[in-house]
């Protein structure tokens, strides 16, 4: 099962709290990533920890996508796969 979001906010915390609360809405949706959320979360705050703090009229923006796999149909929990894509960056508003 696969995911895709994008959050943006006017704080390096603003949108760590906002990418939690995303992958939070995907968890409800797809339970079955309730396996990979720690490291999602964990690998969102990385690259938004190496960014400088947004200015005067810049946001922080995040992206995030990525997906889990698994060989049989009622076996989510023997997974072979997983990816995470992880996009972050300073921009003007």
């Amino acid at each position: 099962m696969s995911y895709s979001f994008s959050v943006r906010a006017s704080s390096k915390s603003e949108v760590g709290a906002q990418v939690a609360a995303e992958f939070d809405k995907v968890v409800a949706s797809q339970p079955v990533h309730a396996a990979d959320k720690q490291a999602v979360n964990d690998a969102a705050q990385a690259f938004v920890g190496i960014l400088r703090d947004p200015g005067e009229g810049e946001y922080v923006g995040v992206s995030v996508s990525g997906s889990l796999t698994w060989s049989a149909p009622d076996d989510a929990a023997n997974f072979t796969g997983s990816s995470i894509s992880v996009s972050a960056y300073v921009a003007k508003s």
